[in-house]
C-alpha cells in the first residue's frame, strides 16, 4: 500500500510512489490508501501513480467516489461494518480497523477478533489493526479474512519498516 495522506508518518508523494509502482512485477497489486482526498485529487494521483486498487481510510461517502472502477477497500470499525457495508458497492471489500479518527490506521490496536470472525462470515474482510508477526497466524486462523493489512506491527520506527519482521509476517500468514 502507498500511503498519500499527508498526515502519516507513512505518506509517499506519488512521485516517488510512480517510480517504485513502476518497478513492481505484474503480479503485485499496488494500491494507493487516501483519507478524505478530494476526487479529483484522487483521480490525478492514480493516473499519475498506476496504482491499481484503492483503500478509503476516511469519512468517504459513495456518491463522491462512484467513478472508482478499480478494486475498492473501504476501512470500517467493528461498530460500523454492517452500516459500511450497506453504503458501498457489494464487491467493495471491507477494511477492518481500530477506531481511530486522527491516526485512522496504523496504530497497533487491534480489532475484536470474535466479531471480525462474525464480519467475515458475512462480508469480504481485510483484517488490520494489531497484527504483527507474533498474532498474524493465529487472527488468520480465528478471522478467516480474505487478507490482512499491516503497517506499525513490521515497522523499527513509524514509517520505516523492518525486513526481518515483515519476513515474518508473511510466512506466518502463509502458514495460516
Amino acid at each position: 500500500g502507498f500511503v498519500f495522506w499527508t498526515s502519516s508518518p507513512r505518506a509517499i508523494a506519488p512521485e516517488e510512489a510512480k517510480d517504485i509502482i513502476a518497478a513492481l512485477p505484474p503480479k503485485v497489486m499496488p494500491v494507493g490508501v487516501f483519507v478524505n482526498e478530494l476526487p479529483q485529487k484522487l483521480r490525478e494521483v492514480m493516473k499519475m501513480t498506476g496504482v491499481r486498487a484503492v483503500q478509503l481510510h476516511g469519512d468517504e461517502k459513495l456518491a463522491d467516489y462512484e467513478f472508482i472502477e478499480c478494486p475498492l477497500l473501504k476501512s470500517a470499525t467493528i461498530g460500523d461494518v454492517a452500516e459500511t457495508a450497506r453504503a458501498w458497492p457489494e464487491e467493495t471489500t471491507m477494511l477492518l480497523d481500530a477506531v481511530d479518527r486522527v491516526k485512522r490506521g496504523g496504530t497497533g490496536v487491534a480489532v475484536d477478533w470474535g466479531r471480525a470472525a462474525v464480519a467475515a462470515r458475512i462480508h469480504k474482510v481485510v483484517l488490520a489493526g494489531g497484527l504483527t508477526p507474533l498474532n498474524d497466524e493465529e487472527a488468520i486462523r480465528t478471522v478467516r479474512p480474505f487478507g490482512v493489512d499491516v503497517a506499525s506491527g513490521v515497522e523499527a520506527s513509524p514509517g520505516v519498516k523492518d525486513f526481518a519482521k515483515v519476513s515474518a509476517f508473511l510466512t506466518n500468514a502463509r502458514r495460516a
